[in-house]
């Protein structure tokens, strides 16, 4: 933009004054930040009122011009060989050793305590965290079997369909869950694969085995837990039935006893106990105590070929699955792109982001464990600040969402003023209808909106904000809110390599509900839910840049999504 030399000393006052208090509060913004994590006494009163102000002068500051900006270049950080991570974890696991167990990671299902006298091992049901490491529930499992010396059993039950989840899901779990059998064999831990639902053949399985005590791990979503229910129901009376929180580094029942509002009033909570449950996790070692019954071999091959899931989801090649092919992950992301995901993380043509969550999601890999080697990360302190509160406090906060509001995938779980603004504006005259099948496929008038559909097809993923871009033009597309929030769940639960999970259904409430969020200015159709348009999406990042990564994607198809077996 050209201006007068007139007006050139008003806009250089003004801009540097701008510049000047940009600078001001996020440097404060920051320090205060970092210390709330560090320090459990630290208030985040004056964190929580900068960030209105910071959100306040953002719009100021950006503009199409220097939307999306220059690319950072991201390079591997010197004097360190590919594969250091694995080995420094394996170390740091060994120093924690005899560690004592926090028992307010756990919680007493059944009236009894004591394990089973005469019994013939202890049972690990594992559901949500899938791996071996790093898990706290086999780690108390282990302790106990250790205490009674006997052997220790590992078990997960595949059920045939799973809410919306295809092949493209199903692939990812049991290929991470050979990797899990593998590692038991070499432990020493024997690993069942039970077909069919929990509560019929756990209960049962338990009995025949003759197991002395069940430690299962935690899952807040309606399923789960009816699971969970069921079988503590049917398993003999004598037998000690016990939860462990092992994918929460602050386990949701001690993080709050209620549904929190939004992150504004957890955020403290959880980082007051930060400093008791963010401790270091102890080695899962070979089990001493053999059992004389050995497990049933599983034919991985034949189980995949047998699966009668939604085949035309296909795997995608960008994610490996396993607990290995996840720690490759994490070491790349503190390598290469932690130190631009603070001031990078929002632009989806920069590789910013840590790629992590289809390994968080299966449990294949543990974000106690993520957090922790981010958090040694010295170099980066404001990006690790940012990090940690995505993966943590937000993260956990759609556990507790979920865990305390049984609606969590429906209208009826939003607040009041968010239900009653969007009946209001319900019948609200829509510029562009769309089928789920239209939305599906890609086959809007919005490019933007193609690119990242066709990014989820093909990928399993969709970058962070694009995924509320997406979620809120459903909103804007469909015929009510009911039907935007189906079809929204459906899409995400169906591609999405993470779907099927606590931080999708809030994601998709808070794009279509107003879920942990306020109300905004009035507008037809969102009433005073957040909007969000393209010609915002311009203000942040090079949309056409974007737009032509997938434009060669136009023509995609379920045909396309399906890969050979």
């Amino acid at each position: 933009m050209q201006i007068t030399l007139l007006l050139l000393s008003d806009v250089y006052l003004c801009m540097s004054s701008l510049f000047s208090t940009c600078l001001y509060i996020r440097h404060s913004r920051r320090a205060l930040l970092l210390r709330a994590l560090s320090d459990p006494n630290t208030t985040l009163l004056h964190y929580n009122s900068m960030s209105v102000n910071k959100r306040s002068l953002k719009r100021q500051k950006e503009s199409p011009s220097s939307a999306g900006g220059k690319q950072p270049k991201l390079t591997a950080e010197r004097g360190r060989e590919s594969g250091w991570l694995l080995k420094e974890v394996t170390e740091l696991r060994k120093d924690a050793q005899g560690c004592e167990f926090n028992k307010k990671r756990l919680r007493y299902l059944s009236s009894t305590q004591k394990i089973k006298q005469g019994s013939d091992g202890v049972l690990y049901w594992m559901s949500r965290d899938q791996r071996v490491q790093d898990n706290w529930a086999l780690i108390y499992a282990q302790q106990l079997a250790l205490a009674e010396k006997l052997p220790l059993h590992i078990c997960f039950c595949l059920v045939p369909r799973y809410l919306d989840a295809a092949y493209r899901q199903y692939a990812f779990m049991l290929k991470g869950l050979q990797e899990v059998a593998k590692e038991c064999k070499s432990l020493d831990i024997q690993f069942h694969l039970l077909s069919g639902e929990p509560e019929q053949n756990l209960p049962t399985f338990v009995k025949n085995w003759n197991f002395g005590a069940v430690v299962t791990d935690f899952n807040p979503l309606r399923i789960p837990l009816q699971w969970t229910e069921t079988v503590k129901k049917h398993l003999p009376s004598d037998i000690p039935f016990v939860q462990v929180d092992a994918h929460n580094v602050v386990p949701c029942w001690e993080a709050s006893e209620k549904l929190e509002y939004g992150a504004r009033t957890i955020r403290g909570k959880i980082t007051k106990l930060l400093p008791e449950f963010l401790t270091e996790i102890s080695l899962v070692d070979t089990h001493p105590h053999s059992s004389s019954q050995t497990a049933k071999p599983v034919n991985w091959e034949k189980l995949l070929s047998s699966l009668e899931v939604d085949r035309s989801v296909g795997e995608v090649e960008w994610a490996q699955p396993g607990t290995s092919a996840g720690m490759a992950m994490l070491e790349s992301f503190i390598d290469q792109r932690l130190r631009f995901f603070a001031t990078h993380r929002n632009n989806p043509n920069c590789d910013a982001l840590s790629h992590l969550s289809p390994w968080l999601h299966t449990g294949q890999l543990s974000a106690q464990r993520v957090v922790r080697q981010v958090k040694r990360e010295k170099n980066a302190s404001e990006s690790v600040a940012s990090f940690t509160e995505e993966l943590v406090v937000r993260r956990e906060l759609a556990d507790n969402f979920c865990f305390y509001n049984h609606n969590y995938d429906d209208i009826s779980g939003a607040y009041d003023w968010a239900k009653k603004t969007l009946q209001e504006h319900a019948k609200d005259t829509r510029q562009y209808l769309y089928t789920k099948e239209q939305l599906e496929n890609a086959k809007t008038h919005d490019q933007l909106w193609n690119a990242a559909q066709r990014q989820l097809l093909s990928e399993g993923k969709m970058h962070g904000f694009l995924r509320m871009y997406w979620a809120k033009k459903i909103l804007e597309w469909t015929a009510s809110p009911e039907e935007a929030l189906s079809i929204a769940i459906y899409l995400n639960d169906r591609l999405s390599l993470d779907g099927c999970d606590p931080n999708g259904y809030v994601g998709c409430m808070w794009s279509v509900c107003g879920i942990h969020d306020q109300g905004w200015a009035e507008r037809p159709i969102f009433g005073k839910i957040r909007y969000m348009n393209y010609a915002g999406c311009k203000r942040k990042f090079d949309v056409a840049q974007f737009e032509r990564k997938y434009a060669a994607m136009k023509e995609i198809s379920k045909k396309d999504t399906k890969k050979s077996l």
